[in-house]
């Protein structure tokens, strides 16, 4: 349930065998593929003991709190701390269109206000710094894992906050597959190379740590199945490896299409899908660049710097190598009728 006139996003992507829906932050997923289980061990191991592996890993994990001021939502996601320094490792979709972002250190007990250091949106990997964080317990990084390995994961499930949630399991597939939906704007992002594990991973668990037997964080939550509410749900994450790897070329600045550093560039628009003919205009910041520039609800995005846009995805996309205080051209057919184009200048906003 929300909060006063705010509504309540859970900061996890779902997945479901037979059917697309919408769960938590506007994001829904299906399996799109899988490769073959990968290596196995020859017979079962012992489960792990849940509580123990938080007295031993819970200090190392964050609660993330966001709140996403042009949906008047509010929502919840976990993160690893990666540096004592209070630099925490969590999924994009944790702050995507948060334009608040705060974090509660397990480890101490102290909340801590958040910059994007940056993100990469079709990994779903973000970088976030803890304002005036140090001397954190930061997590033990992994290697490999095999089909068979007992598991446990963490996070905020539900948003509770304080000491994490924990549920037990087994690695049961790698190299797994999901797509996601985010039911928002329409955008449209596959992840492979996944880890899928019989641990029933909840809304809010996303960006927590799946850890061995040993402590060590071998993946990143990221994905459930519509039956995380009974037993035999089951998790995806982000194999640890995967996910550092990301985050290096992040902290290191290495920007691209596919990595921002550093502040969102924003237009002040919400896009959907448009039959692959343009992006439609759902709805616009009165504030915003793009509503000053005479882009209204009903009109849809053809084209930015002349590169066609063919629905919300694109329209992301070709945003992403862009800053505050960028000027694009847009181009787009009016509702009224006509094309029209013009500079638009890019202003600070939400992460993408």
């Amino acid at each position: 349930m929300g909060k006063g006139h705010h509504r309540s996003v859970w900061c996890s992507w779902l997945v479901r065998v037979l059917a697309v829906v919408a769960l938590g932050l506007g994001l829904a997923t299906a399996p799109a593929s899988a490769a073959p289980p990968g290596p196995s061990h020859d017979r079962p191991m012992a489960p792990l003991d849940p509580s123990g592996i938080v007295g031993q890993v819970g200090p190392q994990v964050v609660d993330i709190s966001t709140k996403f001021g042009y949906n008047n939502a509010i929502g919840a996601g976990t993160g690893i701390i990666i540096d004592p320094g209070g630099v925490v490792l969590t999924n994009n979709h944790v702050i995507s269109g948060a334009t608040d972002i705060s974090a509660f250190a397990v480890g101490n007990g102290q909340t801590y206000a958040v910059d994007v250091i940056g993100y990469n949106r079709t990994a779903d990997v973000a970088v976030l710094q803890l304002r005036g964080g140090g001397g954190l317990p930061s997590a033990n990084i992994g290697g490999g894992v095999s089909v068979g390995d007992p598991v446990v994961a963490l996070g905020n499930a539900g948003g509770q906050g304080g000491t994490p949630s924990a549920v037990a399991g087994k690695v049961v597939a790698l190299n797994q597959t999901v797509s996601a939906t985010d039911t928002l704007t329409g955008a449209e992002e596959n992840l492979g190379g996944l880890i899928q594990a019989d641990a029933a991973i909840r809304p809010g668990d996303s960006g927590g740590p799946m850890v061995n037997q040993a402590g060590q964080v071998i993946g990143m939550n990221t994905a459930a199945t519509d039956s995380y509410k009974m037993s035999g749900g089951q998790g995806f994450a982000i194999p640890i490896g995967t996910a550092m790897g990301v985050a290096g070329q992040i902290r290191a600045g290495a920007g691209s299409n596919a990595v921002h550093i550093g502040p969102t560039a924003f237009l002040g628009l919400g896009v959907t899908d448009n039959g692959g003919n343009g992006a439609r205009v759902e709805r616009v910041v009165g504030s915003g660049p793009a509503a000053a520039a005479g882009i209204s609800a009903g009109d849809v995005i053809t084209g930015v710097d002349n590169t066609p846009i063919t629905g919300a995805t694109s329209m992301t996309d070709v945003l992403v190598p862009h800053h505050p205080g960028d000027t694009i051209i847009v181009q787009w057919r009016a509702k009224a009728g006509g094309d029209r184009s013009g500079p638009v200048t890019l202003v600070d906003g939400p992460p993408a």
